[in-house]
């Protein structure tokens, strides 16, 4: 009830029924205690539901500090594996199963179980594929010789991949380089 209303039911109270002004005191004592006791007891709830989102907010907080942690890590993994992927493409076919390229190949693999074990996952691209800007990164554009600019047509399809892309979920981590023809 508000207070309005209350002493209006006060009003009437009075009219209707004659008490002794101390009976009347009490009374109003009273409804003075429990409307402060009802602005108590909102106040308490309001304040236990912002604790509960406050909670919430924390425990999503402590989320993100741990992905964007893990992310930080990831980046500075990724150019290793460049390498080595970069290495091991150049490997020639006769030296293919010596003892110390299958050794480099292992640590590559450990390496990739890493980022594996994290949730971090290779973009499946391939030459031909549709070029798409959220998930690729356009670092040289084959341009048409002998074409006027107006004259030629971009078909945005991926010409050659120059360094892999890597995503955690659905967030990309870092984009796959791409040659567009």
């Amino acid at each position: 009830m508000t207070i309005k209303k209350e002493k209006n039911k006060e009003a009437e109270v009075k009219e209707k029924i004659e008490m002794p002004e101390e009976v009347m005191e009490v009374i109003e004592d009273e409804i003075g205690t429990v409307s402060k006791e009802e602005e108590y007891l909102d106040g308490w709830k309001r304040c236990q539901a912002d604790f509960e989102n406050y909670k919430k907010r924390q425990a999503d907080s402590q989320k993100d500090l741990l992905r964007y942690s893990t992310q930080n890590i990831i980046l500075q993994i990724l150019p290793v594996i460049d390498n080595f992927h970069a290495s091991t493409d150049h490997i020639p076919e006769d030296q293919k199963e010596n003892s110390w390229v299958t050794g480099i190949m292992y640590i590559q693999k450990q390496l990739e179980q890493v980022l594996t074990d994290n949730g971090v996952t290779e973009i499946e691209i391939k030459v031909g594929d549709s070029f798409d800007p959220a998930m690729h990164e356009a670092v040289a554009d084959m341009e048409c010789k002998g074409c006027k600019t107006k004259d030629y047509k971009f078909n945005n399809k991926i010409k050659k991949v120059v360094t892999r892309g890597y995503q955690m979920g659905d967030k990309v981590v870092r984009a796959s380089r791409v040659i567009v023809e």
